[in-house]
């Protein structure tokens, strides 16, 4: 008669037999049949105010607590998001060019890295203090100082927090940049904030680039173009972020090892070489504009893609053990960045 140990690896053994025979193709469409359905929802009076991203992880977050994912789709889900996250990041550099960070002017691009850095460096101070989980401060820290949802996926290739983390920071940088996206537009007549100033704060304050689009247009084109441009130039920096905390997750690794604790090598982030890669390359090259608008809509696709990947993989009853303090500490972000850049576009424009 087989040993307990023996019927164990043989059900091991036969998990992932048949997790080979199904293959990445379940999984893949379910995630890409979710990021369709995203996009369809757009369509819908007020839901369009949502990024596809957002829509994308609900909609997954959802169906894992409601049905369930499928034993066969875990593979493909995997695959969507370790490698098509990768690949859309990759493809986000065709969004940027030297010249568009050109515009920004040497004192707007100081005053993104300045609020990026402080905001960085604060949020992941407070949550020390308020003893907030430290991968779940990073996340946090990283979708409000940088880009959103799209950060926070992307310093998770390298700060490796759990699904429920990821999923509990997209919802902390979602909901107060949909607030910063309705308060803005009632503020530059207040704070004395003229179209220039107006864009500059939002680009580099806002979280969500469809958020600082929506935002920054409600004062104008030319407070819409400079938002958006100063955003872009933002999310230029989630390069050099992601690669810092790779080194400083390896170091972590080694030390740990070097304590006897067991040898782990988190992986640096190379796909962001990508990314820099094709900044370069739309610098020099010019993107047929029909051509670019296909780039920019497939980016967006598979970054719904990854998120609704990461809501397949979300338990809600995990996300509600985190308690009510990491979103505090979004909240205190979010405040923060909002003041802080005010205070910088105030004294340098």
């Amino acid at each position: 008669m087989a040993s307990q140990a023996e019927l164990v690896q043989q059900s091991v053994h036969e998990h992932h037999t048949a997790l080979e025979r199904f293959g990445i193709l379940p999984g893949v469409a379910l995630t890409a049949a979710i990021a369709a359905a995203a996009f369809g929802l757009r369509q819908l009076p007020m839901v369009g105010l949502l990024s596809p991203m957002i829509l994308a992880i609900m909609i997954g977050i959802a169906l894992h607590n409601l049905v369930g994912t499928p034993l066969r789709a875990k593979p493909g889900v995997t695959f969507s998001l370790r490698r098509i996250l990768r690949f859309a990041i990759i493809l986000l550099g065709l969004q940027l060019t030297a010249a568009q960070v050109a515009e920004v002017g040497a004192t707007g691009v100081g005053v993104i890295i300045l609020t990026l850095v402080a905001t960085f460096l604060f949020t992941i101070g407070l949550g020390r203090v308020m003893g907030v989980e430290g991968k779940l401060a990073e996340l946090i820290a990283a979708g409000t100082s940088i880009c959103g949802a799209s950060a926070v996926i992307a310093t998770n290739t390298v700060t490796r927090a759990s699904d429920e983390d990821v999923a509990y920071a997209v919802a902390c940088v979602t909901v107060f940049g949909s607030i910063a996206m309705f308060l803005y537009p009632l503020l530059p007549g207040v704070l004395g904030l003229d179209a220039h100033a107006y864009g500059l704060w939002t680009g580099s304050s806002v979280h969500e680039i469809a958020q600082v689009v929506a935002a920054a247009y409600q004062q104008g084109q030319s407070a819409g173009e400079f938002g958006t441009i100063a955003k872009l130039s933002r999310v230029m920096m989630l390069a050099p972020v992601v690669i810092a905390l790779g080194l400083v997750a390896t170091r972590r690794a080694s030390h740990h090892a070097h304590h006897g604790a067991a040898r782990a090598k988190p992986p640096l982030p190379w796909f962001v070489l990508g990314f820099i890669a094709l900044v370069g390359v739309n610098s020099v090259v010019t993107v047929p504009p029909e051509a670019k608008s296909v780039i920019v809509l497939a980016t967006t696709f598979m970054l719904s893609m990854a998120l609704a990947a990461m809501g397949l993989e979300t338990d809600i009853a995990k996300l509600r053990a985190k308690g009510v303090k990491p979103f505090i500490l979004g909240l205190a972000a979010f405040v923060f960045i909002a003041s802080f850049s005010l205070m910088l576009v105030k004294m340098t424009t």
